[in-house]
């Protein structure tokens, strides 16, 4: 995507003040953008019985080598044809000012689609300062589209100061002659649980009409709480109750209506059920420690899942590491503050 310059983004943040994030975004067209690029060699005749899919919020991409070899070397997130991801940087100083999706997609050999979420307003020097989701896949990309969701929270006025909002990307791939319909989906943390299904309402009604007839995967951080991520006292009575943490990992479909929504549209949550385990997210607390939270989620429709697993991103769990790697010389607790999520999902007939 082509940069806007420093001072150019600026102007534009300000207009916030006064004018909807629809207004300024409407005068951006980036944000309506799927930029696209492919480093995938060509695909070997005949169309595979499933496809491997993993769900990864990569935490800006600001660890992205090491990413990189997490993804190389991890055994339990191989094979993989598909990634549906969250939060990747284009152009940020904290991520080393590269456009970290279409860094990865090149290491791994993939195809790759990218919307922009945010335009970051806070650091001046920000080449770009995009930040948003990417679909990758070994197979090829043959339509692409961006969802914006209905706003739940103003990110302007927020200490990160940004022009922007949630979206998904959506994409059609060609997996040896069969359309297969993802997307990358990113639910508003800071919002109730009405909130969050009214914006996953609006994928699904874009599903509906993109992905016609075809088996669908739709995966990303949906950010199911079971609470209003803007209130800091419920958050803080969360982490003080074992109960209501319990509810955060083995009851989130009761407070989450989201998910509910999608089983009405035929859609299976993955992970279903209460096996292994099931936090996905660290969420940092003010006092030291984090709270445990499950957030990420593949939706699978006309696919059979044979088999899917949560995969830590935590430090102590990565006895693979080469020890000439990034990897291995990686001196932080955790490559992002989520862990991934590994399914396999078989066509039908």
């Amino acid at each position: 995507m082509q940069a806007i310059p420093s001072g150019e983004r600026q102007r534009l943040g300000a207009m916030l003040d006064s004018h909807s994030q629809v207004e300024v975004m409407g005068q951006i067209a980036q944000f309506s953008q799927a930029e696209t690029f492919s480093f995938a060699p060509p695909p070997a005749d005949g169309a595979p019985g499933e496809v491997r899919a993993l769900v990864f919020n990569m935490e800006r991409g600001v660890h992205l080598a090491e990413i990189g070899d997490f993804l190389e070397s991890c055994p339990e997130a191989r094979p993989f044809d598909v990634i549906l991801a969250n939060e990747l940087d284009d152009g940020c100083v904290r991520s080393g000012g590269v456009h970290t999706a279409r860094d990865l997609a090149e290491r791994l050999g993939m195809e790759g689609v990218f919307g922009l979420e945010f335009i970051e307003l806070v650091n001046e020097a920000d080449p770009k300062g995009y930040h948003g989701n990417a679909v990758f896949s070994r197979w090829p990309v043959r339509q692409t589209r961006v969802v914006r969701l209905p706003e739940q929270y103003n990110w302007y006025f927020d200490r990160q100061r940004r022009i922007g909002g949630r979206l998904a990307v959506l994409a059609v791939l060609d997996v040896g002659g069969r359309p297969l319909g993802v997307g990358s989906v990113h639910l508003e943390n800071r919002t109730h649980g009405p909130g969050r299904a009214e914006q996953l309402r609006a994928v699904l009604d874009a599903a509906e009409e993109m992905f016609p007839d075809m088996p669908v995967l739709l995966g990303g951080d949906l950010n199911t709480n079971t609470f209003d991520g803007r209130d800091k006292d419920a958050i803080q009575a969360v982490a003080a109750d074992p109960a209501l943490q319990r509810r955060c990992l083995e009851e989130v479909e009761r407070y989450e209506p989201c998910l509910p929504l999608a089983a009405r549209f035929g859609y299976q949550a993955v992970p279903a059920g209460n096996r292994g385990e099931l936090a996905t997210r660290r969420k940092p607390l003010p006092g030291g420690g984090h709270l445990d939270l499950r957030l990420d989620w593949l939706l699978v429709r006309g696919m059979d899942v044979t088999g899917s697993r949560n995969i830590s991103t935590c430090r102590e769990c990565w006895p693979f590491a080469a020890p000439d790697s990034a990897l291995a010389a990686f001196g932080g607790r955790e490559l992002s503050d989520h862990n991934a999520l590994w399914a396999a999902c078989r066509f039908h007939g």
